[in-house]
């Protein structure tokens, strides 16, 4: 699917990158997070050569989870331009995921 991210470089992703990112914040302990994984590998390929996907721990970067207001996960962006664009909270099933990309792309 796609690469974990350190926060630095992920910063710099989300300034620079010519194709939108999609981004999936989770934790390793977070049972709706492991729900929600295989939709977000799914619409992934669905999507593949049109956007970035990317994971990102939020124990683990905590300032990426803090400068983009994540206060429950799963959270899943998207970023163009350098914006967000889109945002889901919560388990949401593979249908929602994929039409809320396909209106951001």
């Amino acid at each position: 699917m796609s690469e974990k991210t350190k926060p630095k470089s992920f910063f710099n992703l989300v300034k620079k990158s010519k194709k939108p990112i999609l981004v999936d914040f989770y934790a390793d302990w977070c049972g709706p997070c492991k729900m929600v994984s295989p939709a977000v590998v799914k619409v992934a390929k669905d999507f593949s050569g049109k956007l970035i996907t990317i994971k990102i721990n939020v124990d683990n970067a905590q300032s990426a989870a803090a400068k983009y207001q994540i206060q429950s996960i799963p959270t899943i962006m998207m970023f163009k331009n350098g914006e967000s664009v889109m945002r889901l909270t919560g388990a949401q099933p593979y249908d929602v995921i994929k039409t809320e990309v396909q209106k951001n792309l």
